[in-house]
């Protein structure tokens, strides 16, 4: 029996070196881990990786639309800078425009009050220079009166010949 298990040993035997049963085992083993990773594994795999894509693919989606917002903020903060720049500027000229407006009524202020100090001065002047003629005349008058009473040796104590005379001197005097 020794020659026949050495040839039974050869027919049973594989060219891998493994027996013929442990073969079959270890594919049908195969097999059913196979079936069993194919219904339940790779679903559930499957599942994951379509979950995960979906996932990144809304992440996507979300940072596009993070990213047009932040666009249309940053539209929207410079449209309000410009107009917050133009609103400025607007101000600054109305301010200028009151400042000017105050000053040149207050330099027409100033220059009514100094015109109407400058006439009050000059009537005041043109008054005292009234009287002091009026003065003048009426003391010239009694001297030039004077003078002539002594003059002529006569007096001249009539009023109108007093005035007579005093206009007389003065006509001569303007002349």
């Amino acid at each position: 029996m020794a020659g026949t298990s050495g040839t039974l040993a050869a027919e049973t035997t594989n060219p891998i070196g493994l027996p013929w049963g442990e073969v079959v085992i270890a594919i049908i083993a195969f097999a059913v881990l196979l079936f069993v990773l194919g219904k339940v594994a790779w679903p559930q795999f499957e599942k994951a990786f379509a979950a995960r894509t979906k996932a990144i693919e809304g992440g996507i989606a979300d940072a596009e639309e993070a990213q047009r917002e932040a666009k249309e903020a940053l539209e929207a903060y410079r449209a309000q800078l410009s107009g917050a720049r133009e609103e400025a500027a607007k101000i600054r000229e109305d301010a200028r425009v009151q400042a000017q407006a105050i000053r040149d009524d207050m330099l027409a202020q100033a220059n009514a009050e100094t015109e109407r100090i400058a006439a009050a001065g000059r009537a005041q002047l043109e008054a005292q220079r009234a009287q002091i003629v009026a003065d003048l005349r009426a003391d010239l008058g009694r001297v030039s009166i004077d003078l002539a009473s002594k003059v002529v040796g006569e007096s001249l104590e009539d009023e109108a010949r007093q005035r007579r005379t005093v206009e007389r001197f003065l006509a001569d005097l303007e002349r």
